[in-house]
């Protein structure tokens, strides 16, 4: 008799799309859904964390879940920007729903509006390293694609073995 634990692996692959921004560049682009409405988000592995912007993100929540935070965050072509906390009740990568994610909150208007101005669609967030590297994220260019992975513990239940019959 044997118990113990089998790991699963739930495998997600996203479908990416490729942004040229304006021939000087790319951006990758993927669909999410928070709090199950669809959404649009940039992929970016030098980003340490996934935030969101504090404009575009309030279409996407039920009720007021922002908090002011009191650090000042780097990156995103600005030096610091004053930011804010959400905790959102899902947040979901195709099969892949992590609920009660908290993220922060930053003003990314600056990329919406290069995105608008050179007709592409606005973006909700960016999908940082944190959901990267906690779900072994990996971009295949080719195929346009980010696969992610969600290890599944079950436990195996013991039982017994049945003698073979011999014949």
């Amino acid at each position: 008799m044997y118990t113990g634990l089998l790991i699963f692996y739930l495998m997600e692959k996203l479908k990416l799309k490729l942004l040229n921004i304006d021939g000087d560049g790319y951006h990758l682009q993927a669909s999410v859904k928070i709090n199950g409405k669809s959404a649009l988000v940039i992929v970016d592995t030098g980003a340490s964390r996934t935030v969101f912007d504090k404009h575009e993100i309030r279409n996407y929540l039920k009720k007021e879940e922002v908090e002011e935070h009191d650090k000042l965050s780097t990156g995103l072509g600005t030096n610091s920007m004053q930011s804010q906390v959400v905790t959102l009740g899902s947040f979901a990568l195709g099969k892949i729903k992590i609920e009660n994610y908290g993220s922060v909150l930053l003003d990314l208007q600056h990329v919406n509006h290069t995105y608008t101005a050179i007709g592409l669609k606005k973006v909700v967030g960016v999908l940082g390293s944190d959901i990267l590297v906690k779900y072994s994220g990996v971009i295949d260019f080719s195929k346009k694609t980010l696969t992610l992975k969600k290890p599944t513990v079950r436990k195996k239940s013991a039982s017994k073995k049945k003698p073979l019959r011999k014949r």
